[in-house]
């Protein structure tokens, strides 16, 4: 028996338009300029306009003009040959300040020297499966057996322990040393193994990382002085010796800091007296536009209703609202990201004017979201993964939305102000006695930071700095 029934459903559906905008929005300043290259090379109706090109080749004409004047004087003048020989190859505007870099990842070169060193396609395959599963400080933080089983899984062929153990251990020969370490410990031994076996102070060492390692990292010096059997000044060396070694193979942060001259800014905060002032860093809206002559041919199709081919009109009708889309799509980002840098600077100016992070104030994404005027998702892939060139250097967005704590007078201040105490009070400390994470609590609470003892070691771990132990032992 057949039934009717009326129901009322409300369903929220996103267009494609809504998605490809919110995937504009995500993009920084190169990948805009690729979505955009590609988008010309797709679409005929879609062209980039070079305001710039006309006047620089107007600029060079007339140079060239000029140089025709004043032959008597540079035809017998004691200019060089090789400067007028090299002008030919480079306008003086165009000449390259400093060469390109190419930046090679740290895996990349792994692999390439474990097959040269390895012929076997089983190890190789291995050996690949280990390299990429490795940190970015270049250690093996995941067990071998979860490795095996993930291998195993993914190429459909068993894999014992045993056989990803042997290719680790040769990755562990190649370089930089401590490559493929599963332990700090075990990255030490690697880069002692590598020194002189014949020094006592690096047998020593050897075995009291091997073998006494907790005993170390509990400052057990009697202990350790009993075992190996050695001398407070030969256990001096051997500490020192200690401290010295790398605790991660890769040093991630040197590399970010070398590349940073690669980093193009979204925008530009500029201070003018009082006045902070913002911009994009490249307004692409106004560069492009549609091609007329493609216009006038689809006005033409239209036209001609006898002789027009209806696929070619569908087909150059939905190219034009393509190309009429990405223009608008282009225009509502930059709009928005005007709009976003500005609120961020609205409730930052004291930040932007001195570059103080102690005047940075709390901030989340819903504080500019309400003043924009948009939602919070919106604001994140705006935020996502671009830069401001400000007075005082490179500012990534992103760590500039912090949370806030309520100190001892009732303000509400950013944790990275209480970072940035945390670590001007260690840089201060007795180096060898330094400050237990509850020591660091009683000394924020007298500068006005009321916080937990967990907070203070939360912090301490995401600004990578060792306990009081072993900041002590590595002064020892």
């Amino acid at each position: 028996m057949m039934n009717q029934s009326l129901t009322q459903k409300q369903h929220a559906k996103i267009l494609p338009q809504q998605i490809q905008l919110l995937n504009l929005f995500h993009l920084n300043t190169l990948e805009l300029e690729q979505r955009i290259t590609q988008e010309i090379q797709e679409n005929p109706i879609l062209e980039e306009a070079d305001n710039d090109s006309d006047a620089l080749n107007e600029k060079r004409v007339e140079d060239a003009v000029q140089d025709y004047q004043d032959w008597d004087e540079y035809g017998y003048d004691d200019n060089p040959d090789y400067k007028a020989e090299y002008a030919h190859y480079w306008h003086t505007e165009d000449i390259p300040q400093k060469p390109m870099v190419e930046a090679s990842d740290f895996r990349k070169e792994l692999k390439i020297q474990f097959s040269n060193m390895s012929s076997c396609r089983k190890e190789v395959e291995l050996a690949e499966y280990l390299i990429d599963s490795l940190n970015n400080d270049g250690l093996l933080e995941q067990d071998l057996l979860t490795l095996t089983d993930d291998f195993s899984f993914k190429s459909n062929t068993l894999t014992e322990v045993d056989e990803l153990e042997t290719v680790l251990k040769k990755i562990q020969e190649l370089d930089p040393v401590g490559i493929g370490a599963r332990s700090i410990n075990e990255c030490f031994l690697l880069q002692l193994n590598r020194m002189n076996p014949k020094k006592s102070e690096v047998i020593a060492a050897i075995c009291l990382v091997e073998k006494y390692f907790n005993d170390l990292h509990n400052r057990n010096m009697e202990n350790i002085l009993n075992k190996l059997h050695i001398t407070e000044d030969e256990l001096r060396k051997v500490l020192l010796l200690i401290s010295r070694l790398k605790k991660r193979p890769v040093n991630t942060i040197a590399e970010n800091i070398e590349m940073n001259y690669n980093i193009i800014p979204d925008f530009i905060i500029s201070l003018d007296g009082e006045n902070l002032e913002v911009s994009l860093h490249r307004q692409r809206s106004s560069s492009l536009s549609i091609n007329r002559s493609w216009i006038d041919m689809i006005q033409d199709q239209g036209n001609d209703k006898k002789g027009a081919d209806k696929a070619t009109t569908v087909y150059l009708k939905n190219k034009l609202n393509s190309a009429q889309w990405f223009i608008n799509a282009i225009r509502q980002r930059e709009g928005t990201m005007l709009k976003v840098i500005k609120a961020i600077v609205s409730l930052q100016h004291e930040y932007f004017q001195e570059g103080d992070i102690k005047l940075l104030k709390p901030m989340i994404l819903k504080n500019v979201a309400e003043i924009v005027g948009v939602d919070i998702s919106t604001v994140s892939r705006i935020c996502c993964n671009k830069y401001a060139e400000t007075p005082f250097g490179t500012v990534l967005l992103k760590d500039l939305f912090t949370e806030g704590i309520e100190n001892g007078y009732g303000d509400i201040i950013s944790n990275r102000v209480i970072q940035s105490a945390v670590v001007d009070i260690i840089d201060e400390e007795d180096k060898k006695k330094p400050y237990t994470d509850q020591q660091l609590v009683k000394l924020l609470a007298m500068k006005g930071y009321n916080v937990a003892r967990r907070t203070v070691a939360k912090y301490r771990e995401q600004m990578k700095i060792p306990i009081a132990q072993m900041r002590g032992l590595l002064s020892y």
